[in-house]
């Protein structure tokens, strides 16, 4: 069993030869509640992540489903881009676009 005091930073405990009392300074009291808090941060985040991974998955497409053809919309037609080519590459452009 141990006694922490707060108030003066230390720490009785009994001992194998009477009481045994471990004391530090101000700053190191700080130090360690700095990287107390961070690593509280960090154990929240990744609980967070944790959280959001859950719900992104079950939205997620799944990968082994088949994917349909892209069907262009209406109102657009093939132009020929470089006829040079064997196969010449060919863009959908909008039909419905006004001449500006």
């Amino acid at each position: 069993m141990a006694i922490p005091n707060y108030t003066y930073l230390k720490i009785k405990m009994l001992g194998p030869s009477g009481v045994i009392t471990v004391d530090t300074s101000f700053q190191r009291a700080y130090e360690c509640e700095v990287k107390f808090y961070d690593h509280i941060m960090a154990i929240v985040a990744s609980e967070e992540l944790a959280a959001i991974r859950k719900e992104v998955t079950k939205e997620a497409p799944n990968p082994k489903r088949l994917t349909r053809t892209f069907k262009s919309a209406e109102g657009s037609k093939e132009v020929l881009i470089d006829p040079g080519t064997p196969k010449g590459k060919v863009e959908r452009i909008g039909t419905t676009l006004s001449s500006k």
